[in-house]
């Protein structure tokens, strides 16, 4: 088994006995909501110390049942691991790619012949249609007129 392999395995359990542990030891017992949120938890917390306490701000938008405000917290979350999978995969395939491209390159320094690469055309006269340096003229001349300057 591959060393990733083994780290991979050892997060699963990790995750699988995060849930799985609190039923098992029923930590929840003895509540009326057993598992309720952090925000409810909190409320309850300061209704019990100050009764009189009136909140700051009051939400944006107000779900009309915990049903939908469930589903719009699971859409958010599946958003959100949405986002971050595709971030870590760019990741992964752009460091893949270097990769790729480090081993298909040749050392610094040298050349490798492709197997693509056609061979260089061999030196031929000079034709009209492509004038040479010589054919262009000298310092005194217009390129491609013949002609000098005055």
């Amino acid at each position: 088994m591959s060393r990733n392999a083994k780290i991979n395995s050892l997060l699963l359990l990790i995750v699988a006995a995060l849930a799985v542990l609190p039923l098992a030891l029923g930590l929840g017992d003895g509540k009326e909501e057993p598992f309720s949120g952090a925000d409810g938890q909190a409320e309850a917390a300061i209704n019990e110390i100050q009764p009189d306490y009136e909140p700051w701000f009051t939400p944006l938008y107000e779900p009309p049942s915990g049903e939908i405000e469930s589903a719009l917290f699971s859409l958010q979350a599946a958003l959100g691991a949405g986002v971050l999978a595709y971030y870590f995969g760019l990741r992964r395939g752009r460091r893949q790619g270097e990769a790729r491209a480090a081993t298909a390159a040749p050392p610094a320094g040298t050349q490798a012949a492709s197997p693509q690469a056609a061979p260089a055309p061999a030196a031929s006269a000079p034709t009209a249609s492509a004038p040479t340096a010589a054919a262009s003229g000298g310092p005194g001349e217009q390129r491609g007129s013949g002609a000098p300057l005055p």
